[in-house]
């Protein structure tokens, strides 16, 4: 009986998750988690049965009290994030209960999932007496047990690949791809949970295998146009060169320690590089500024509300398609892809792991290099995500919160405190560098629950919007008054007109949802593409405009950077790209889609929309499809390999 009972709850509760969450009643999750869920059910008997007659009882409401809270506390996870945390994050929770408001309110707000969660332990505590066993189980029955535990995984597994082996089927993310969020919706959450555990305590990382899946080639003149920058003859000028260093990939490949080391060299080695351009150099010797935006986004950007962002987005370059994918670790991650240039590794904390390794080519170190002062600021807690240790690794003098910024103690804390009193360190200190990681735009969206809202909420109350709506452009009126700031001050100082500002978002603001984020850009937006549509100000006095059409995202950041201000890096060490090169657009996202300048692949249906006037084959979606996946996995290798202090070494040797 109480065998019976866990296989029963464990399934109950991934159905309840399953539809609570994804609102899928039926999918291969409504199989594949009642299979996986006998072992784990199998798993809990066999602990109970270690116990005395008279504790297995106890110890069986202590497994099913367990089993109960990862299912509650990962679907509140997945309301506020719309992400589940991993086993890593598991380990650094005391960082996230910071958040015990929001979490409450959502507690409250999902009041019906949790109670309905909350039934198989409150069964199990009034039905105690009779599923309590009043016999001892001998080491045979227990041998029989664990005989079933092998046999059910394995009859399990083995059905795996009934659906196919392309990317996101039951076989892709039992084996090959790390996707929580669909994982659980088509394995179930216990499954997922057991192979991140796995996979963190393993050493995993993604299989790079070509894609041999059919292609849905789809027209939808619908689309908007995806169209490259237009460029002059001389924007891309072959005989300028290319962004690469001298590295003898040759060497390391002969020299390379293991086969994986030597595959990582060779693929490096034969990356497409960028080509220098007019834009190279275009600001080298100017200050730079660059502010990573707390839910910053374009729907922020107006004239009434915030007219130093309107100024800066009218008169700096227009990415007019620009995207911020939403990683793993929203925040920390979305710095991550900014300052690296890479795609984060699922499961893990990236910025924090890189804290450990060489990171030569940040902005950060490669400025202090030329003889910049380096600085990085954040109003929150100095070590939130372990930001103490990764910060001063990238090359940076970090302040934040606790050692050094000032700032009042509210939730969020204000943007315009910080920028107050931290220009001045720096700006009678040129060249500099500053970078600036925000937070008063942090949700939760609420006149009652954020203070930043509550302190500018006079300025939007005329607004013929939703209280939440009105909540998140009052909060981001705070980054506006923080940027007008910073742009008296480095007036005051002489040198507004050579200082290079750029902004833009961690992630799109996902504290609202998808009804709140199409009031605020008045249409609707699709969740698969649109959502990720977001902004990058590039800005400095006298600019001259520039309209950039061409696809990119926050991934491009880094190179494009470096490109301007006439640095020395590689082009063919970073996932991201020049976007003022005549490189190939490429926009991934989290979930293996991406965009191209002709068209967007969805993975989750294995569909290509081509753009209007595009004409492509399954071939060229089946290249794209490979290379997107080798850029996930050569990324995860070079922080898993600490892969730069391999090139460090072949250029010192030079």
């Amino acid at each position: 009986m109480l065998l019976i009972y866990f296989w029963g709850a464990i399934y109950y509760l991934e159905t309840v998750f399953r539809i609570m969450g994804s609102g899928k009643i039926i999918g291969p999750g409504t199989f594949y988690s009642m299979i996986f869920a006998i072992p784990i059910a199998m798993v809990c008997y066999l602990i109970c049965s270690l116990f005395k007659e008279s504790k297995r009882n106890i110890v069986a409401l202590i497994l099913m009290g367990i089993i109960t809270l990862l299912f509650m506390s990962q679907y509140i996870y997945f309301r506020i994030f719309r992400m589940f945390y991993s086993l890593y994050s598991a380990s650094k929770a005391g960082q996230i209960f910071e958040f015990w408001e929001i979490i409450v309110m959502k507690v409250r707000n999902n009041f019906t999932a949790i109670a309905l969660m909350a039934i198989p332990f409150i069964l199990m505590l009034l039905l105690k007496n009779k599923l309590k066993s009043t016999k001892a189980i001998k080491v045979k029955d227990r041998a029989y047990v664990v005989v079933g535990i092998v046999g059910c995984q394995l009859v399990g597994t083995l059905t795996l690949s009934f659906a196919g082996k392309e990317i996101y089927t039951p076989y892709d993310l039992y084996f090959q791809h790390d996707y929580p969020v669909v994982s659980a919706e088509k394995l179930g959450l216990m499954t997922t949970l057991r192979l991140d555990a796995k996979r963190s305590l393993f050493d995993w990382s993604p299989s790079l295998n070509e894609t041999s899946q059919a292609i849905t080639l789809v027209k939808d003149e619908s689309i908007e146009t995806l169209k490259p920058i237009k460029q002059s003859e001389e924007t891309v000028d072959k005989n300028r060169g290319y962004n690469i260093l001298n590295i003898d990939f040759d060497r390391l490949i002969s020299e390379a320690e293991s086969e994986e080391i030597a595959k990582i060299h060779t693929y490096f080695k034969n990356a497409e590089p960028s080509a220098k351009n007019e834009y190279t150099g275009k600001y080298k010797g100017y200050n730079l500024i660059c502010i990573t935006a707390e839910g910053f986004s374009p729907y922020a950007i107006r004239e009434d509300l915030t007219p130093t962002l309107y100024k800066i987005a009218q008169e700096g370059y227009q990415f007019t398609n620009f995207y911020t994918p939403l990683w793993e670790l929203s925040t920390s991650d979305g710095e991550y892809a900014i300052c690296t240039g890479q795609i984060p590794e699922s499961g893990i904390w990236s910025m924090a792991t890189s804290g450990n390794n060489e990171m030569p080519f940040t902005l950060g170190n490669q400025m202090k290099k030329a003889g910049y002062k380096t600085m990085a600021f954040h109003n929150h807690d100095y070590d939130y995500y372990d930001r103490n240790i990764s910060h001063p690794n990238l090359g940076y003098e970090y302040q934040a919160k606790g050692t050094g910024v000032e700032v009042t103690d509210t939730w969020p804390e204000s943007d315009v405190e910080m920028m107050d009193q931290t220009v001045e360190r720096y700006v009678n200190h040129q060249p500099f560098h500053a970078y600036y990681m925000t937070v008063s735009g942090h949700m939760n969206y609420s006149f009652r629950e954020n203070a930043i809202s509550a302190k500018n909420k006079e300025l939007v109350n005329d607004l013929n919007m939703s209280e939440t709506a009105k909540a998140y452009l009052a909060c981001q009126i705070e980054l506006d008054r923080a940027v007008e700031s910073l742009l008296k001050q480095l007036e005051e100082a002489g040198v507004l007109e050579k200082t290079l500002i750029m902004i833009t978002p961690d992630h799109y603001p996902y504290g609202l949802n998808n009804e709140f984020i199409s009031e605020l850009a008045g249409k609707t937006i699709d969740e698969d593409f649109e959502l990720y549509r977001s902004t990058l100000l590039l800005y400095t006095p006298n600019m001259e405009t520039v309209v950039v059409d061409k696809p990119c995202s926050s991934l491009d950041i880094l190179p494009t950077m470096s490109n301007l201000m006439g640095l020395e890096y590689d082009s063919r060490l970073f996932v991201g790209r020049d976007i003022f090169s005549d490189s190939d657009p490429l926009v991934i996202l989290y979930s293996h889609n991406f965009i191209t300048d002709k068209g967007r692949y969805n993975a989750l249906t294995n569909e290509f929309i081509q753009a209007p006037g595009a004409d492509v084959d399954e071939e060229y979606v089946r290249s794209m499809i490979d290379e997107v996946e080798a850029k996930f996995y050569y990324s995860s290798k070079i922080l898993d390999e600490n892969y730069y202090s391999y090139i460090l070494d072949a250029m010192n040797n030079e």
